[in-house]
């Protein structure tokens, strides 16, 4: 958020796994399993092409945040809000030119320290504004799998990869 002071990412460890999927009900158990690493200020941002499992990835986390709500991609309203054990914020940047107008939506404000927000097509946003956000780049590899890495720096990167090696190993 703009008005929250963040570490210098070039001063914090960068960290980066892959890992494998291969079918949507795996993208989502991968998600799913590392919604319970969330803390509040945590934002995700999921790239990757169109039909690539973004909203699919955002469906499962937000099942490992305790949300019973049905999950669907907010194209037109920009952002949804779920209550779960925290409020999941889930955007959808596709039809925002750029950053200017993600700070004009207010897509970006404070009420998101309380929660974890999930950003689709975040790659239209500026990661200057976001330095410590966990990427989650989804590519598809075939009709249901996909090749997902996460990378980010610093501790809440730790955190997140720490979740996914543990879902990797049970998943094996």
């Amino acid at each position: 958020c703009p008005g929250r002071v963040r570490p210098d990412p070039a001063r914090l460890p960068l960290v980066s796994l892959r890992l494998r999927t291969a079918s949507t009900e795996e993208t989502r158990a991968l998600a799913a399993a590392l919604a319970p690493a969330a803390e509040p200020g945590d934002r995700l941002a999921l790239v990757g092409p169109l039909g690539a499992g973004k909203t699919q990835f955002a469906k499962g986390f937000a099942v490992g945040l305790g949300i019973d709500e049905v999950v669907n991609s907010p194209s037109f309203t920009l952002m949804a809000e779920y209550e779960g054990r925290l409020t999941l914020f889930h955007q959808d940047l596709y039809r925002l030119a750029g950053a200017d107008e993600v700070l004009a939506g207010g897509l970006l404000d404070e009420r998101q320290d309380d929660g974890v927000t999930l950003s689709e097509w975040a790659d239209r946003l500026d990661e200057g504004l976001d330095p410590t956000r966990l990427t989650v780049a989804i590519e598809p590899t075939g009709p249901e799998s996909r090749e997902i890495e996460i990378s980010g720096h610093g501790t809440v990167a730790e955190r997140y990869a720490a979740a996914a090696r543990r879902w990797g190993e049970a998943a094996a």
